[in-house]
C-alpha cells in the first residue's frame, strides 16, 4: 500500500484535504489562519447551506425530533417530517411519489438491481457519475454503453437491446467533471421511439436549472417523457446531506421493499431534513434564487474565455477550466490559494488521464467583484505557470 501511495504522490494526482475553520460560504476561513478566502469548488449553487431560515428549520427540526432515529425506515426510524419531504420532493418534480435516501450515492446503488432483472437492458452515457456505474455494476441486467451525448451510438445501442424485456436508458442530467448538460429532448425522443425508459441523475441540475430550479428535463422541455429523476439534498438543497428518488409510485413503492440502501441504512437525520425541507420551501415561494445563476455564470465564463482559457461545458455553473497536465492543475490550484482564490485540481481517477482541470463552481451568493477576482488570479496563475502565452 505504502508503495502504491507512492506512486500516487509521484504521478501529482495526491488529494489533499484542505480544512475549513467556518461555515460553508462563498468567502471562508481555513484552520491554520487562511481568512477571507474566496470558495470556488463547492456544490453549494444556490448559497444555502448558511442561510439563516436553513440553519434555522435545522434547529427546530433537531431539538424537535432528536439527533436521530436509531433505526431504518422500516422497523422504527419514519418520522412525520420524513413522509413530508418525500411528499414535498414529488411535488417539487410534478412526480407521483419520492423516497429519500441517505445519499443520491445510495439512491443510485439502490435503484438498479431493484427495477432491473436479467432479462433486461440498462444502456448508460460513459461519463456518467461513478455513483450511477456502481449501481448499475450491482444489476443483473445486460449492459449498455454508449458514447458520450452520442445520440447515433445511443440508438444502434437501443435497436440491438430490442431484444431484452425492458430497456433503460440512464445519464446524468448536467455532468460533474465538464460541465455540460444532456440532450434530453435527443434522447426522449429515441426512447419513445424504442419503446425505452429514461433515467436521470439530478445532483447538477436540482435547485437552478430551468425557469422554476426543476432541473435539466424543465429545462429542456421533457419533464413528462422522464420516467425516473434520483437527485440529492446534498448540494443546492440544503447542501447537507441525502438523496433521493422520484418517479411513479409503483417504483416508489417497489423501492421501499427491495432497495438495498434504503432497507438497510438508518433514516435521515431530523437536521437535515429540516434544512432541506425549508430549502424546497424557498424555491417553490419564488424563482428569484434559481434565475440569479445564469448572469453571474455568464460573466466567469466569457471573462476566462477572453482571458485566453478553455472552459468546457456550456451554460452551467460548473466552469472547467481544462489544463490537460495533472501537475500543472495541482500547482496552479495550490498558487490559486496564495492568492485568496478557493479553486481544486482534478485529475485521474476523477477524470480520464490528460483531462486533468481545476473545477471552478459559481454559486448565486458570490458577488461580481468575487468572480473578477478568481478570473484576475486565473490570468496571473497561468501566465505564471506557462497556462497562457
Amino acid at each position: 500500500l505504502e508503495s502504491e501511495l507512492e506512486d500516487i504522490r509521484g504521478a501529482g494526482t495526491w488529494k489533499s484535504e484542505r480544512v475549513i475553520a467556518s461555515r460553508q460560504g462563498p468567502h471562508l476561513r481555513l484552520a491554520g489562519g487562511g481568512a477571507g478566502i474566496i470558495n470556488f469548488c463547492a456544490n453549494n449553487y444556490l448559497g444555502l447551506s448558511s442561510h439563516p431560515e436553513v440553519i434555522r428549520a435545522a434547529v427546530e427540526a433537531l431539538e424537535k425530533f432528536g439527533a436521530g432515529l436509531s433505526s431504518v425506515r422500516f422497523i422504527c426510524g419514519t418520522q412525520s417530517i420524513h413522509k413530508d419531504l418525500e411528499e414535498k420532493i414529488a411535488r417539487f418534480h410534478q412526480r407521483e411519489d419520492a423516497i429519500l435516501y441517505a445519499s443520491c450515492f445510495d439512491a443510485n446503488a439502490g435503484i438498479f438491481e431493484a427495477l432491473l432483472t436479467p432479462e433486461d437492458a440498462v444502456l448508460s452515457d460513459e461519463l456518467n457519475h461513478a455513483s450511477i456505474i456502481d449501481g448499475i455494476r450491482l444489476c443483473k441486467a445486460n449492459k449498455y454503453r454508449y458514447k458520450h451525448m452520442d445520440m447515433q451510438d445511443l440508438e444502434a445501442k437501443l435497436k440491438e437491446a430490442q431484444k431484452h424485456r425492458l430497456r433503460l436508458v440512464a445519464t446524468d442530467g448536467a455532468f460533474s467533471m465538464d460541465g455540460d448538460i444532456a440532450p434530453l429532448r435527443e434522447i426522449c425522443q429515441l426512447a419513445q421511439k424504442y419503446d425505452a425508459l429514461v433515467f436521470i441523475d439530478e445532483c447538477h441540475a436540482t435547485g437552478f436549472l430551468g425557469p422554476n430550479g426543476r432541473g435539466t428535463d424543465e429545462l429542456l422541455g421533457v419533464m413528462d417523457k422522464v420516467t425516473i429523476i434520483n437527485s440529492t439534498l446534498g448540494k443546492a438543497l440544503g447542501g447537507a446531506a441525502g438523496g433521493y428518488t422520484t418517479g411513479p409510485k409503483p417504483l416508489i413503492d417497489l423501492l421501499r421493499q427491495r432497495s438495498r440502501p434504503y432497507l438497510f441504512s438508518n433514516s435521515l437525520p431530523p437536521a437535515v431534513v429540516g434544512c432541506a425541507s425549508k430549502a424546497l420551501d424557498l424555491l417553490m415561494e419564488s424563482n428569484a434564487i434559481a434565475q440569479s445563476m445564469a448572469a453571474k455564470t455568464q460573466r466567469f465564463r466569457s471573462k476566462m474565455t477572453a482571458a485566453g482559457f478553455t472552459i468546457s461545458g456550456k451554460d452551467h455553473p460548473i466552469c472547467p477550466v481544462m489544463l490537460g497536465d495533472a501537475r500543472l492543475a495541482s500547482v496552479m490550484a495550490e498558487d490559486m490559494l496564495n492568492r485568496g482564490i478557493y479553486v481544486i485540481g482534478f485529475s485521474y481517477p476523477v477524470v480520464p488521464k490528460g483531462k486533468a482541470r481545476i473545477r471552478v463552481q459559481i454559486s448565486a451568493v458570490h458577488s461580481d467583484q468575487d468572480i473578477d477576482r478568481c478570473v484576475e488570479a486565473f490570468t496571473e496563475v497561468g501566465r505564471k505557470h506557462g497556462a497562457l502565452p
